[in-house]
């Protein structure tokens, strides 16, 4: 650990973030896919009237009939529900062999469930459980989806993801419980360094390389537990993200909230994979509020000149980061929604 007050200016300079040259000494062979569906089972919002593209399904406008005594015909489409949370079903296919994961659950008991009931996707079929990181809106759904697919199912998380955290003076933010995932019989899997997931098809990121300047996380109200005392935690270190090479295509990224930063997110994946072409980046970005505001123009610079075919930012993202990023990729920018499934084939 670095003392900021007898630092030096060389020793500031080196320690700095700053972009790594080249790919990983090592880098990880990430299987090429056909096909990869990514159905957002859980997002801030919901809107039954968006319009589908060449790549992204919308639910349908009947989707969720359920009982509403106070209408004649009984039964109304009440569509999706939406909270403040992130919860993704991912698909990969290759060849004839498809593998399902859930990435993050959402914030209450039964949200995600529902939906995935409501859009008729089967939770049964899915092989691992990934969890971006510990924050309740990702994680509060998860025993729900566990009674849907009970038995030897891994749940894949950063350590850390345990840590008691609190927003100082306004909350101590609910923690996910290890006693409740033990007794549902799960396999826990705690890893810091990137995993390969269902075939080596999939890639978790572990830990992300922090190598901007400006992606410099929580504002000082965001603190962890350290077992003495209560500290700043700007990094959230368990942060981490999916991806998958779309064949011909390039990287297919999903953040749940991106706490690492986009672009830090983007660079890591690529120098890990030797990857250079970003296809699409979906999920959170979490560039909403005065905290994250300043750090919206260099992250459209930068997906700007990285020029992903999709992107579909949703949850923490926030209306101001939607707009710039609408108006700089007009041809990549869709708008998100509780039910959207992005349809990726492969070159």
């Amino acid at each position: 650990m670095c003392d900021a007050t007898s630092a030096g200016a060389a020793e500031v300079h080196r320690i700095r973030p700053r972009e790594c040259a080249g790919t990983a000494v090592d880098p990880i062979r990430l299987e090429p896919v056909d096909e990869v569906r990514i159905t957002v089972l859980m997002d801030n919002s919901f809107d039954a009237l968006l319009p589908e593209s060449p790549v992204v399904r919308r639910a349908a406008v009947t989707t969720g009939p359920v009982p509403v005594p106070s209408f004649e015909e009984v039964e109304s489409p009440v569509g999706l529900r939406a909270e403040h949370g992130f919860s993704a079903l991912v698909a990969v296919r290759r060849g004839g062999h498809e593998s399902t994961v859930l990435f993050d659950a959402g914030i209450s008991p039964d949200g995600v469930v529902c939906n995935a009931d409501r859009l008729e996707a089967d939770l049964g079929g899915v092989q691992a459980v990934v969890l971006s990181h510990g924050h309740h809106d990702h994680t509060g759904g998860l025993l729900g989806v566990l009674e849907r697919r009970r038995g030897d199912l891994p749940v894949l998380l950063h350590p850390e993801a345990w840590t008691p955290r609190r927003l100082e003076g306004l909350v101590d933010l609910p923690r996910l419980s290890r006693r409740a995932l033990e007794r549902e019989g799960v396999a826990i899997v705690e890893r810091r360094d990137p995993s390969l997931l269902v075939e080596g098809m999939i890639l978790v990121t572990g830990e992300v390389d922090r190598t901007t300047e400006y992606e410099r996380g929580m504002p000082a109200a965001h603190q962890r537990w350290t077992g003495e005392a209560w500290t700043h935690d700007p990094q959230v270190v368990d942060d981490q993200a999916l991806v998958v090479h779309l064949r011909g295509r390039g990287l297919v990224v999903l953040t749940g909230c991106g706490h690492a930063g986009a672009v830090n997110i983007l660079r890591h994946a690529r120098r890990l994979t030797a990857v250079d072409d970003v296809h699409a980046l979906i999920g959170g970005l979490h560039l909403s509020g005065p905290a994250f505001e300043p750090v919206i123009a260099p992250t459209v610079a930068e997906l700007v000149r990285l020029r992903p075919d999709v992107l579909l930012p949703a949850h923490c993202t926030g209306w101001r980061a939607n707009h710039a990023l609408a108006a700089a990729l007009p041809d990549a920018w869709i708008p998100s929604s509780s039910g959207s499934t992005c349809v990726l084939r492969a070159a």
